[in-house]
């Protein structure tokens, strides 16, 4: 198989990921762009390229280390066996739902994050500055897509509290049936740009992305009229071309995002609340009651609500502790790992 890598554009190919390669890369591999992950096997594609191969570890004791979907990998060119996982962009991940928890990899070298909510009992302001600090700690550029709009009399009313959040936050009202108002997404599904939708079940993801490929290749379920949670369509994740030339990724819906190692996504979604916790007469300030506190002074005058300023604290802490604890799994396994091949060479 051989194309020219100009072509590789459409895939989302940039410098950043031609920068990794050496002239003897060229000669003997390919790039190829991992579009679903499966347990057995991974599907990838390029120009006029269409396969499925072994699934691929860059190192088996680092879970990170595994192609994920959005992955360019490197395919030896006579056997397409993969050879190497090429340094990513951007990374999404959460801390995985359950008992024994590790990092779960959600997509990697993704430009547009889409946070999608509906404009009904599932519109939770705390919830969506959690993908915001998802979004923002990886450097992706987020959109708050605002679906079913057709269950309120004020949509308008959940825009402005979504735009709250964060300084000159892109937020998109539409009806994900409705071809005409979906196409104000396709700025960000452009020629070689890749966006991925994430949001809890039900709000309207797999329609959003039927109605954008102009195709109903993915079911969908309508959601319960008690509560408005819905049950998950998507099982897994898989890349969709569209005839825009962008890439657009379906996720599993998430009732549970906990997050692990994004102080800076923490920092930025909550820039309001770092930056006075600056200005605190004493460095250590644990903002209860310290004189000086900057931030106690702020909730005082009305410049600053009670309830963000615990989602602050509350999202601070989870940070914290679940990327403690994951470190400390990640040298166990290493630990164990290295005494695992001690004992294997001195059988």
């Amino acid at each position: 198989m051989t194309y020219k890598f100009s072509q590789l554009a459409d895939f989302g190919w940039s410098s950043f990921f031609s920068d990794q390669l050496n002239s003897s890369d060229t000669e003997k591999l390919i790039p190829v762009k991992v579009s679903e992950v499966h347990r057995a096997k991974i599907r990838v594609l390029a120009p006029n390229f269409d396969e499925y191969v072994p699934p691929f570890y860059a190192k088996k004791s680092d879970n990170e280390a595994r192609a994920i979907v959005g992955d360019w990998l490197l395919l030896d060119k006579n056997t397409f066996e993969p050879a190497r996982l090429l340094t990513r962009k951007s990374l999404l991940k959460r801390l995985a739902p359950g008992k024994g928890r590790r990092a779960q990899l959600i997509a990697a070298n993704i430009d547009t994050l889409f946070i999608v909510s509906s404009c009904n009992q599932n519109f939770n302001i705390a919830r969506i500055e959690r993908y915001l600090t998802l979004a923002q700690d990886a450097g992706v550029h987020p959109v708050v897509v605002l679906t079913k709009v057709d269950l309120t009399d004020t949509p308008q009313d959940y825009v402005k509290q979504a735009k709250t959040l964060l300084p000159d936050l892109d937020v998109i009202l539409l009806n994900a049936k409705d071809p005409t108002s979906v196409e104000q997404l396709l700025p960000w599904c452009n020629k070689g740009q890749t966006a991925a939708f994430l949001g809890s079940s039900g709000v309207g993801k797999s329609t959003l992305i039927n109605t954008l490929t102009g195709d109903d290749q993915i079911a969908t379920q309508d959601v319960r009229q008690t509560d408005d949670k819905g049950r998950h369509t998507t099982t897994s994740r898989e890349l969709h071309l569209l005839s825009t030339g962008g890439l657009l990724m379906d996720t599993p819906g998430m009732r549970e995002l906990q997050l692990t190692d994004v102080q800076m996504g923490v920092e930025e979604v909550f820039s309001d609340i770092t930056d006075l916790a600056l200005t605190c007469r004493f460095r250590d300030c644990k903002h209860q009651t310290e004189p000086g506190c900057a931030i106690r002074t702020a909730l005082e005058s009305g410049d600053l609500e009670e309830t963000r300023l615990q989602r602050w604290k509350k999202l601070s802490e989870e940070d914290q502790q679940n990327t403690q604890n994951l470190a400390k799994r990640h040298a166990r396994e290493q630990s164990s790992g290295k005494m695992a091949k001690r004992s294997k060479k001195g059988k």
